[in-house]
């Protein structure tokens, strides 16, 4: 048998010649393709101030990085936190109505399909138009950030409510409508305990983009610490951007621990 194997294994056919074939072939358009990178903006100082942004941001700057001062990088990650906390739960509360709108197996076909194009329209905008449109309307800071988040929040959390409750298992209603129930006894007893652990993650999900999100908002003045982030790199003092870079990085850290961890405590139950 093994010896039927060999055999068969040595008259295999012999695919070596076509593979060099192709090897060469894949070697000569990476070649042909790199003629084609353009490298007259570069300048022969580009090395030494790469390794002085990797410098720097292996060196931040301590006095930043502890500083108490609403300079300091505690004060900008809690200014950052707070715009996308308050956000998502601004976003949270205004998803609920317009996902029990939106539901098919509560409010029909036509509504529904209302209340879906409005998400629609809403998730069409990136939050970056939404940041601008608010820094023109309440001006820069960080009141304009909060409203961007809520109003980018509203369309992922509808979307995501919609179809936790289009989910729900009727047959407990229809148990309890058989005992007697009142609606809010249905309400209370039959979709609540369904719904509150899919809407809770879903916030808390949120919550870890908008965390991100606020951070890029504001490099266009919606509050928290992209700002400085942007002005410290713009301005070549890249102990202050690891400085920065530290304190995001250790934030994303610890509240995606937590988050891990209390979504799958709700999974969980």
């Amino acid at each position: 048998m093994n010896k039927r194997i060999e055999t068969a294994y040595e008259a295999r056919p012999k695919k070596w010649m076509f593979e060099l074939a192709v090897a060469v072939v894949v070697v000569g358009l990476l070649i042909w393709s790199a003629s084609g990178v353009e490298t007259s903006g570069t300048t022969q100082n580009g090395g030494k101030i790469a390794m002085n942004i990797l410098s720097g941001i292996f060196h931040p700057d301590t006095a930043m990085l502890f500083g108490l001062t609403t300079k300091g990088v505690p004060y900008l990650l809690l200014e950052t936190v707070c715009i996308a906390f308050l956000g998502t739960i601004v976003g949270a509360i205004i998803s609920i109505p317009l996902a029990f709108l939106s539901s098919v197996n509560l409010t029909g076909k036509v509504v529904a399909f209302i209340g879906r194009i409005i998400i629609m329209m809403i998730r069409t905008v990136p939050a970056f138009v939404y940041g601008l449109m608010f820094i023109r309307v309440t001006g820069p800071g960080a009141f304009a950030g909060l409203l961007t988040m809520s109003l980018c929040s509203v369309g992922m959390i509808t979307k995501m409510y919609t179809e936790a409750i289009e989910d729900l298992d009727t047959r407990i209603l229809e148990s309890l409508d058989a005992s007697g129930c009142t609606t809010w006894q249905k309400i209370r007893y039959g979709i609540l305990p369904q719904l509150l652990p899919n809407f809770a993650s879903t916030a808390i999900y949120r919550f870890d983009i908008n965390l991100r999100d606020a951070t890029v908002l504001g490099l266009v003045g919606a509050g928290g610490i992209g700002a400085p982030l942007i002005f410290a790199m713009n301005s070549y003092r890249w102990n202050e951007a690891g400085a920065i870079l530290a304190g995001l990085i250790v934030l994303v850290l610890i509240v995606e621990l937590i988050s891990t961890q209390i979504r799958v405590k709700l999974t969980r139950g």
